[in-house]
């Protein structure tokens, strides 16, 4: 793991969340993680660049984004944005607020599975943003604390109802752990992440399931969204990435451990996939990393 910053938050014992509201002109917080889940906004961020785990994105206008997991590195850093007014509400919360007992109910169900995909980060899309700006703009002037709270129920629950919310880092980079999958898709996954780094044949797969390449794939994609070739080259990436940020291995080193067989073809995939190539992704986390 590497070693970045690890906030202590604000979030006292005796509040169910923080809140606070900023305006800016720069970003400023090095890379960083905490235990306390984060839901950040920010408007009028355009080029803004967004870190969570092996994501780097340049932001729009308006960012929603989830944060729900203890060992995720994340900042949000200028990039190319030149507003001189840019606004910013975060959210922190613990992990404690709902319990177990609570999430599993039926009435939070929505919300237990907004929780566990944002282990990895989970960014919304406008129109979810928009419906859930009023709530946002008036949380941190509320001055009913009981009502600020029910205000923050809500804006968890329209979040939660999103159907194009978008995860962010892959799980190979982020150490999760994808335990709310059927038996057959565990067996799968598990079998990928212990040998990503060797040649995986469709049909090798397909009888770990007793199943035909053909009716394994529908199979797959039918149960994670995902093609089973999707899936392995996102391990595939996040093993690399996080080979970059933590060894000092060289990257053609890095392309061959972890199942690429072509220095080209991975420099090449790892810059459409992640936006930047292998070379500049170390050292855009070299410049964010902060030893404690």
């Amino acid at each position: 793991m590497s070693h970045v910053l690890t906030e202590i938050t604000p979030l006292s014992e005796k509040d169910c969340f923080y809140i606070v509201e900023r305006h800016k002109s720069e970003f400023l917080f090095p890379l960083h993680r905490h235990r306390e889940y984060e839901l950040n906004f920010i408007e009028n961020g355009r080029g803004v660049r967004r870190i969570v785990g092996d994501s780097v994105e340049q932001i729009d206008s308006y960012e929603l984004t989830l944060i729900a997991g203890e060992e995720l590195e994340h900042a949000w850093e200028q990039g190319s944005c030149t507003e001189s007014d840019i606004r910013e509400i975060t959210i922190q919360f613990s992990p404690d607020l709902f319990s177990n007992e609570t999430l599993n109910k039926n009435q939070f169900a929505d919300i237990h599975k907004m929780l566990s995909k944002a282990r990895l980060g989970l960014t919304f899309p406008l129109g979810t943003i928009l419906k859930v700006y009023s709530l946002l703009d008036g949380l941190a002037t509320e001055t009913q604390r009981f009502d600020q709270y029910l205000h923050f129920l809500k804006i968890l629950n329209i979040l939660s109802e999103s159907q194009d919310a978008r995860v962010l880092a892959s799980s190979s980079f982020a150490h999760t752990k994808e335990d709310t999958e059927s038996r057959r898709v565990l067996k799968v996954k598990q079998y990928i992440a212990t040998h990503s780094a060797e040649p995986l044949r469709l049909e090798d797969l397909a009888s770990l399931c007793g199943m035909s390449p053909s009716s394994f794939s529908r199979f797959f994609r039918q149960r994670t969204g995902r093609t089973v070739m999707d899936y392995i080259l996102d391990i595939r990436l996040g093993h690399a990435a996080r080979m970059l940020v933590d060894t000092s291995s060289g990257i053609s080193e890095i392309c061959y451990a972890c199942g690429f067989n072509n220095l080209s073809n991975f420099n090449r995939i790892f810059k459409a996939k992640r936006g930047c190539t292998p070379r500049d992704f170390r050292a855009l986390f070299k410049k964010n990393k902060v030893f404690v």
